[in-house]
């Protein structure tokens, strides 16, 4: 039977640490265990339940005197459920006890067998139960444990869509995790302390780490020989390597030892999810794992029993990650995978990212554009993946998706990385590359002053898109020649280009910015060369990208009119809307409107402070904003860079508020 000494006993075991950012789970075990006859504290390896579950008892212990057994079941006799309740409650018998039985999916199934016939057998007792997998008795209360919340990422830290800076470091340094991180570093190296030099990487490294405590823990017990930055690159290489060796539960070993503990089904579908970049639902589960000897119900099935292992992805319900290391031992295995499953799996995987992608456009295109902004950003992850060249949709399939999201990388603020995939795809496309991709690189090199590169990519662009017959793309490479020429301070010019667009533009161009658009263009092209009316229809119709612009071009004529505060109305109905898409450029230029108004009035740092909030979100080889020359004129030198530099580390919001 085993001497039950090795695994069980009377005494809680110590804690190895202080607890980071847990109080509310350990203050919610403690209310449940005074109602409930069993709680199941439920999270993936390493999330720290069982630190959870000692401070909990030690608690109960200290301040009620609980009688508390601990049972840890990684070291757990090989015999029935039966013979282990049995030898369990040679310890129970009239007892009024707390039982703690750590570590419940090392006995799969017969856990919950277990702990129903603990139960049953003796009605004194409570139990704490901590597990990867729901045991599925009658009376359960789960308690799920998730990660701690790790820094936003650069962009997120002002709010969706606000041009702002990376996140501060003492908005950094709130962050649970990054204080796990910190605390612990300075334990294997009391020289450690978060600064602005470190804080990006140990941010990043937090992301990475999934905010899990086990593994930010063996990544800050290395912190005198792997600084921060240079443990995310071993990460990014090889996570299991990295992981190895760990002394928590979080690593590469831990893995393993759940792979062993599943049956065949269940660790096929580990296999299969580990072709997910990010997060996936139940529908997407059954999607692209459910093929063969696993299909899509048994997929839907087994991903609901494996949930509790999995991490929650935060704000999105039912939707789930693999952890880092688990992800990456089963991407090991599916690539051993002798039936090919692997390639299977890409397929698949590649498949509903297209029909992702033109799902996205589709929604864009008929209006619905927060709904496809906001699907594009949640499948990113996948997307970014269906976008190597090197996979199996090839540079073809990646173009192809990269083309559909066009307006995730021009309208939705990430010009930069739609510009890099797309440079990437296009260098392994054989010759003739495709016109769609060529105007859509060029836009995006334009957009981002880049002339060198976006110069050859028209010409290129235009030849192909001749030799195709794609007069859509024609039309398009018009109005990138016209934006061109805006921000060039050649509105006449811009006119002409964006009226050749609109001339060209089919009726149904099936893809790429719609005809409201390119209205919206030319208005704000005319109202830069006078108050002329602006077309008949501008800023008419479904398009809320679009109706910003033509709001952006209204302003320009109000203003010219002498209307400022009607002015001032159109530009922040137009700034909502940029706010709600992500539109960095278009904040950039309404800023820019709304500092040249400041300075006409007077609000000279008012004004440097809008500029300094946008100043990294417009083309390099744009005119130097209007605002600029009065303000050069009106205050120091000193006093205009300090007033830009607050400007850089404030939300623009917040700077619309003051005024």
């Amino acid at each position: 039977m085993g001497d039950p000494g090795s695994w069980m006993r009377h005494e809680v075991p110590a804690e190895l640490s202080s607890l980071v950012g847990r109080g509310a789970e350990v203050a919610r075990t403690r209310a449940l265990l005074a109602t409930e006859r069993l709680v199941t504290l439920t999270g993936p390896a390493g999330v720290g339940k069982t630190r959870i579950a000692v401070r909990a008892v030690r608690e109960l212990r200290g301040e009620r005197g609980a009688d508390v057994l601990w049972a840890g079941l990684a070291r757990w006799p090989s015999s029935p459920a039966g013979a282990l309740a049995a030898e369990l409650g040679g310890g129970l018998a009239g007892r009024e006890a707390l039982l703690v039985l750590d570590g419940c999916e090392q006995l799969g199934d017969g856990a919950g067998e277990l702990v129903g016939e603990l139960l049953d057998r003796w009605p004194g007792i409570r139990i704490l139960a901590t597990s990867q997998r729901v045991l599925g008795v009658d009376g359960e209360t789960l308690l799920p444990v998730g990660p701690l919340v790790p820094p936003p990422a650069p962009g997120d830290a002002a709010g969706p869509g606000d041009a702002a800076a990376p996140p501060a470091l003492a908005e950094i340094a709130r962050s649970a995790a990054v204080r796990l991180y910190t605390e612990r570093a300075r334990g294997a190296d009391p020289r450690f302390a978060l600064t602005e030099h470190n804080a990006g990487a140990v941010a990043a490294l937090c992301r990475a780490l999934d905010g899990v405590p086990g593994a930010l823990e063996l990544a800050a017990a290395r912190a005198r020989w792997i600084g921060p930055a240079e443990a995310l690159r071993r990460l990014a290489d090889d996570p299991l390597e990295f992981l190895a060796g760990g002394a928590g539960r979080a690593g590469g070993a831990d893995a393993l030892r759940l792979y062993r503990l599943a049956p065949p089904g269940e660790r096929l579908l580990w296999e299969r999810l580990s072709v997910f970049a990010g997060s996936f639902d139940e529908a997407a589960a059954a999607e692209v794992c459910g093929f063969g000897a696993l299909g899509p119900r048994d997929a839907a099935r087994i991903l609901r029993r494996l949930s509790p292992a999995l991490l929650a992805e935060p704000g999105h319900a039912a939707r789930y990650r693999l952890p880092l290391a688990v992800r990456a031992f089963a991407a090991r295995r599916l690539a051993r995978n002798p039936d090919g499953d692997a390639d299977t799996a890409a397929r698949r995987h590649h498949e509903r990212c297209r029909v992702t992608a033109e799902r996205a456009a589709w929604l864009w295109r008929v209006g619905a554009q927060l709904e496809a902004r906001a699907l594009a950003l949640r499948e990113l992850p996948e997307l970014r993946r269906a976008m190597d060249p090197s996979g199996p949709g090839g540079p073809g399939g990646a173009l192809e998706i990269a083309v559909c999201l066009w307006f995730l990388w021009s309208a939705c603020g990430l010009v930069e990385e739609g510009g890099r995939l797309l440079e990437r795809a296009l260098a392994a496309h054989p010759a003739p590359r495709p016109a769609r991709a060529l105007w859509l690189a060029a836009w995006l090199a334009a957009s981002f002053g880049r002339p060198e590169v976006s110069d050859p990519l028209l010409v290129e662009a235009w030849a192909a898109a001749v030799q195709e017959g794609e007069d859509a793309v024609l039309a398009y490479l018009a109005h990138v020649r016209g934006t061109v020429a805006l921000w060039r301070d050649r509105p006449a010019e811009a006119a002409d280009e964006y009226r050749d667009a609109l001339e060209l533009l089919p009726e149904q161009p099936g893809f790429g910015p719609g005809r409201q658009a390119l209205e919206a263009a030319l208005a704000m092209a005319l109202a830069a060369i006078g108050p002329a009316a602006l077309p008949a229809g501008a800023g008419e119709g479904p398009d809320l990208w679009a109706r910003s612009w033509a709001g952006y071009a209204q302003a320009l004529r109000r203003r010219r009119e002498g209307r400022p505060e009607l002015a001032r109305t159109w530009l922040l109905r137009s700034l909502e809307t940029q706010f709600a898409l992500g539109d960095r450029l278009g904040q950039a230029l309404s800023a820019e409107l709304l500092a040249q108004m400041e300075a006409e009035l007077g609000r000279y740092e008012p004004a440097a402070r809008l500029l300094g909030a946008v100043a990294g979100h417009r083309p390099a080889t744009a005119c130097a904003p209007r605002a600029e020359r009065v303000l050069r004129l009106r205050l120091t030198p000193e006093a205009l860079r300090a007033a830009r530099a607050e400007g850089a580390r404030t939300p623009l919001r917040a700077l619309l508020r003051e005024l």
